[in-house]
């Protein structure tokens, strides 16, 4: 996919298993946004092919239209409208009958904590109120793919919680979420399997713990009190790392139970005790900062 001279996307292959959470992360710019548009038939790759429920994006567009729906990093909702009335209209849009389309509206009000709020002006609803409508709005189709780009910018962590909990509910209905983030603790809390994309290419794909298991870093840290068990363990930890202010000695660990259990057995056989202990593996920031271009985050 290029724009004039500059190549957005450059052969990428994703394959998302149906009712999971797949997440897309990248530097601004690496081309997210772009993805989600042209699976979502807003836009239409140069090459290539893409389907979203076995149905062709290109080809049959209106099918993949009715099974999908789209949040945009931006609030879609008319603030002049009531909350009701912003979702009575995606009811119409939707050709639901004067019922049916009640029933769901009400619902959903109810669903998404925006009864009381339902029939007041859109204008007046806080940023996590306005983003639950958006959502709620494209939830009034019953869709079974979900395209949620940043969902959660700008929103407090109060909201940005209720947000985790509304995604979780919809994949335990069997509905499938495609998230693109800015944050990385959100793809590690909701994302059943990880992608990350930079300058157009997929740099690395797996579940967030295969992902944090490529960098390494891992460590156990042990801190003493006592100068002489300092030194004794650091004696027959050799591969430790000092911190002769601290008395404190970080080993290379890869996180696992398994050399947690080895390292205290050691530690035993030689009746050393430390005063603490803490297992420090890589998260999804180390993962992030690691494989993608560091000049182009923000």
């Amino acid at each position: 996919m290029s724009y004039g001279d500059k190549v957005v996307l450059d052969g990428i292959d994703l394959d998302v298993p149906e009712g999971t959470v797949f997440s897309l992360l990248g530097p601004n710019g690496a081309g997210k946004t772009t993805v989600v548009r042209i699976l979502s038939t807003l836009a239409r790759a140069d090459g290539g092919e893409a389907r979203v429920s076995g149905h062709d994006v290109v080809t049959e567009a209106d099918a993949v239209r009715a099974v999908i729906g789209v949040t945009g990093q931006f609030a879609a909702v008319d603030g002049l409208l009531t909350g009701e009335e912003n979702l009575i209209l995606m009811a119409d849009l939707h050709r639901l009958g004067r019922a049916e389309g009640r029933r769901r509206v009400a619902g959903l009000l109810d669903r998404f904590d925006l009864a009381e709020a339902g029939p007041k002006p859109a204008s007046t609803y806080s940023g996590g109120m306005r983003r639950r409508l958006d959502i709620a709005m494209t939830l009034v189709g019953e869709p079974r793919v979900i395209f949620l780009d940043e969902p959660t910018t700008g929103l407090d962590p109060r909201s940005r919680h209720t947000m985790w909990q509304i995604i979780r509910e919809q994949v335990s209905r069997g509905v499938t979420v495609f998230l693109t983030t800015q944050y990385l603790d959100e793809a590690d809390q909701l994302a059943d399997h990880v992608a990350v994309l930079d300058h157009g290419t997929l740099v690395a794909q797996g579940s967030p713990e295969e992902l944090k298991r490529l960098i390494p870093g891992g460590h156990i840290r042990l801190r003493f009190s006592d100068p002489g068990r300092f030194d004794a363990a650091a004696g027959i930890l050799g591969q430790a790392q000092r911190d002769d202010e601290a008395l404190a000695l970080q080993v290379p660990s890869d996180g696992s139970s398994r050399s947690l259990r080895a390292l205290l057995d050691r530690l035993d056989r030689n009746s050393i005790e430390a005063d603490e202990l803490s297992v420090h593996t890589p998260d999804l920031d180390d993962v992030f900062f690691a494989l993608t271009d560091k000049d182009k985050v923000r």
